[in-house]
């Protein structure tokens, strides 16, 4: 099958080898990999951020990374990049000429507003494109958790429901999202579950581990914002040593580049300052970005991993830890609650509750055998439910009943785009560029 990735902002070259990557870099990595890897032609369409890369990227047999010019060269906040995504989607339309891929899976929202565009010119001509979207996160749940200082366009609130109900099916990456779906008006008929994987080659429990320098280490990975709760896991150590662990050192993992660069990173002077306020400042070590090879050594060192996200919409750090063998300490929000456990290959806590982590972290750290049974849990869960294969195996799946759903109605569902939800009067002016109504009203195609 031919398949086309869009993937506006997140590019699976950077988890290939740089250091701006996300999760959704690693997803949209390893499941173009492996569905490579089952016989598929896949190609990434993302933005070029950088004027010295190559058009076209040849990463590996049957995939190709495509750089498309939708707005400056540039690496731009992926809040902004909504009113380029008709250039975008002129990009993507251009490459495809005139063989258009099998299915369009989409990345993030604003991908699905490029690639319903893209798919909607080649349905408005008898060429029915089937649209698949994974959101990787929701608007509707980051505004509930971060209010005003969500800086998602405003646009997003209307127009994230509109994608989903406008592509012919929706993989969400877990069963809570699957309710958020459904609250946005998302037919649960058509949304179905694959959740990220995991490396199993590089993440593994055997192998050298990273250095203590105390005898007890509970590491936190993600990137430094302050929905990420480093600041939870923080106040829980003078918890614990009131518990009786005045051994422990808390490793953090993320920012903006090595350990010497956080000097201006905001969150993490906020997090240094919280430390030397409490008291830990000594057991508090900003390692700053870890090379991915490098990750495993660090996970494997640990007594435990600590995520502590106010909401989490996946999170593939939990899958790392525990094919590491490492048990991991969750907050119960999200894909947290899919993945990891409770008391079988880790504990769960509430949000936004430092009592609760020192509590679950003293537990793991009283009863060695404890951790024991729940790194081994935790390495066969994900051994046996999360490879990047399985994954591929099963969006492949998806893809079909996409495409037998289609052929059964026998209609081009994702001509959505220009109908019910997605029609012109619902597209401000002042965001989209020039030509943009009129390719949606068909006279400009």
């Amino acid at each position: 099958m031919k398949i086309a990735m869009v993937s506006e902002h997140a590019s699976p070259l950077a988890a290939l080898g740089g250091v701006d990557a996300g999760g959704q870099n690693v997803h949209v990595a390893a499941l173009s990999i492996a569905l490579a890897e089952r016989g598929h032609r896949v190609t990434v369409y993302t933005r070029r951020d950088n004027p010295d890369l190559a058009h076209r990227v040849h990463v590996r047999q049957g995939l190709d990374v495509v750089h498309l010019d939708a707005g400056p060269a540039d690496h731009l906040p992926k809040d902004g990049l909504l009113p380029f995504m008709g250039a975008l989607a002129d990009g993507i339309v251009e490459d495809w000429g005139n063989y258009p891929p099998g299915v369009v899976h989409a990345h993030f929202w604003m991908s699905g507003v490029a690639a319903l565009d893209a798919a909607r010119r080649y349905s408005g001509g008898g060429y029915p494109v089937p649209v698949v979207q994974t959101f990787h996160a929701l608007g509707t749940v980051k505004r509930r958790h971060q209010g005003v200082q969500d800086t998602s366009p405003v646009e997003r609130q209307w127009l994230e429901a509109s994608v989903g109900r406008a592509v012919d099916r929706v993989i969400a990456t877990c069963s809570d999202e699957l309710f958020e779906l459904k609250a946005m008006g998302v037919s649960g008929s058509k949304v179905s579950i694959a959740p990220c994987g995991v490396d199993l080659d590089l993440f593994r429990a055997e192998g050298p581990a990273d250095e203590r320098t105390r005898r007890h280490r509970i590491v936190s990975v993600g990137r430094l914002v302050p929905r990420k709760g480093v600041d939870l896991v923080i106040r829980s150590l003078p918890l614990l040593r009131a518990a009786g662990f005045d051994d422990v050192e808390l490793i953090v993992v993320g920012g903006a580049g090595a350990s010497d660069a956080l000097d201006s990173d905001l969150e993490a002077r906020r997090l240094l300052a919280l430390a030397a306020e409490l008291g830990v400042a000594d057991r508090v070590s900003l390692r700053g970005q870890v090379p991915r090879e490098n990750m495993p050594a660090l996970l494997r060192s640990a007594d435990a991993i600590v995520c502590a996200p106010w909401y989490e919409p996946f999170g593939i750090v939990p899958l790392e830890a525990m094919a590491c063998g490492v048990p991991v300490v969750a907050a119960a929000v999200g894909g947290l609650i899919d993945t990891v456990v409770d008391r079988s290959t880790g504990l769960h806590v509430p949000p936004m509750d430092p009592d609760a982590i020192a509590a679950a972290v003293g537990e793991l750290l009283r009863d060695p055998q404890l951790r024991i049974r729940l790194g081994r849990a935790g390495q066969l869960r994900v051994r046996s439910r999360y490879s990047w294969d399985r994954i591929a195996a099963e969006t492949e799946k998806f893809y079909q009943t996409t495409l037998n759903s289609m052929l059964a109605r026998g209609d081009s569902p994702s001509a959505g785009l220009a109908g019910e939800y997605l029609t012109p009067d619902y597209l401000p002016q002042r965001y989209l560029p020039q030509g943009y109504l009129q390719r949606m009203e068909g006279t400009a195609l």
